[in-house]
């Protein structure tokens, strides 16, 4: 800890606190996480689920582990310095985020929870305290709570703050998923478009009551296992109908409406994945089509069967007016190792291990298929803010295939005349270039 300067604590919680620090060595500025609870062995250190699960983790919506110390049995957890988190941004605001920037933040937060969700690991505790920001960017933070998708229950009953808790937890069901994650980021939506928590329950039984007097309470047909897990721990639902969303949520669009009510379902299994979110027509604006190729995507074929994974012809079902095949960004790096270790410490660079590298190879592989692109181009996609560089439009259309799979005729070129002929040939398709301003998102600077 010697290499590190504290300048300030920026939080403090159950299991530690949280130190705004400065790297000697690099002068970069870092969030250091103090553990209360003492460690007597490395091998006690390496098993914590924070440490698991962030190893195994690099993308650029999840915060980073930069390092780990122990030292005179007192665990540092070493992060990179975010600003900010939802919570303080929302407690001291008076006007509402606009649709446009809860759409930006949310983006990229499902692509980080689809990330995480195909490496085998579920949250369990979002919340807006736990989604950190720096300027127009966001990430997932804090995982002591994280778990793996195919460990053995029972699970723990009490995961997450309960106002985001889903109802399956709530109701004590021993076996739960990723599902907890998207109830919870329904919940987070419909707070930063009111500035109002969506579920403010007191209690374990008050906040199944709030939930019932917003979505309606569930039957048989919605959801027969809440009913059973219901029933074992004697509990009855209110019978309560339920209000329009737009009522509560007022001045939103229609898209923004049935994301919530998607995400906010009874039944785990009805409510969308990560990446069937990041395909919801309340993302559409966040894909870039050139208006070149507007035309020719709104009428193209649909590739024959085979090409698209059961996901995707999922989705065109569940969002008819959506059309939209995605690209996740995959912008993952790797931390260049230190040198130099004192003696009587002990530090693990998590992101230096070789076999994260190996397995985002194979990871990159494995998932190529589920990657999200715009239906029927090649063109550049707008991500995070940023535009890739346009490829003209010569490229798009001889790359583009028709519904046979064939792909569109090139013009020819007629021989060169001996007198007075065609000595070369027209640009068919000028080359135009075009760019994309990156949104501008303002943060509120909070005091303290």
């Amino acid at each position: 800890m010697d290499r590190y300067k504290i300048i300030k604590e920026v939080g403090n919680g159950t299991f530690g606190s949280v130190w705004r620090a400065l790297n000697k060595q690099t002068a970069e500025v870092v969030a250091i996480k103090k553990m209360k609870k003492k460690y007597y062995s490395w091998e006690e250190c390496i098993k914590l689920r924070e440490v698991k699960s962030l190893q195994k983790m690099n993308h650029p919506n999840i915060v980073k582990l930069k390092e780990v110390i122990r030292e005179n049995d007192v665990l540092y957890f070493v992060f990179e310095y975010m600003e900010c988190n939802l919570y303080q941004l929302m407690k001291d605001r008076r006007k509402v985020f606009s649709e446009a920037e809860v759409r930006t933040w949310c983006f990229q937060v499902f692509q980080g929870l689809a990330y995480m969700h195909q490496r085998g690991y579920f949250h369990r505790d979002l919340k807006p305290e736990n989604l950190l920001v720096s300027k127009d960017i966001i990430k997932v933070a804090d995982f002591g709570l994280a778990r793996e998708i195919d460990s053995q229950p029972p699970f723990t009953e009490y995961v997450s703050t309960r106002w985001y808790r889903a109802p399956e937890v709530l109701l004590q069901s021993p076996t739960y998923g990723p599902a907890v994650d998207m109830w919870a980021m329904g919940a987070i939506i419909a707070e930063l478009l009111t500035l109002r928590p969506l579920f403010p329950g007191s209690s374990e039984a008050d906040e199944i009551y709030k939930i019932c007097c917003i979505i309606g309470s569930p039957s048989k047909i919605r959801w027969p296992e809440g009913l059973e897990l219901a029933s074992a721990i004697n509990y009855q639902f209110p019978e309560v109908a339920g209000v329009d969303l737009s009522l509560i949520i007022p001045g939103v669009s229609a898209d923004a409406i049935n994301l919530i009510t998607s995400l906010c379902s009874w039944d785990p299994c009805k409510r969308l994945t990560a990446l069937e979110a990041l395909q919801h027509p309340f993302f559409q604006s966040c894909f870039y089509v050139p208006p070149s190729l507007r035309t020719k995507a709104a009428v193209a074929s649909t590739p024959p069967a085979g090409t698209r994974g059961a996901l995707e012809h999922k989705n065109s079902r569940r969002y008819p007016g959506s059309s939209l095949n995605p690209k996740p960004v995959n912008n993952f790096s790797s931390a260049k190792p230190h040198a130099t270790l004192n003696a009587g410490v002990q530090r693990k660079l998590d992101m230096n291990n070789q076999d994260v590298i190996k397995n985002d190879k194979n990871f990159n592989s494995v998932n190529r298929q589920q990657k999200y692109r715009p239906p029927a181009l090649n063109g550049p996609t707008t991500y995070l803010g940023k535009t890739r560089g346009v490829c003209d439009a010569t490229e798009k259309f001889t790359d583009m295939t028709l519904g046979s799979g064939r792909p569109l005729a090139k013009p020819s070129v007629p021989p060169p005349m001996k007198a007075g002929g065609l000595h070369g040939q027209s640009d068919l398709y000028p080359r135009r270039s075009q760019e994309i301003l990156p949104g501008r998102i303002h943060t509120r600077k909070v005091a303290g």
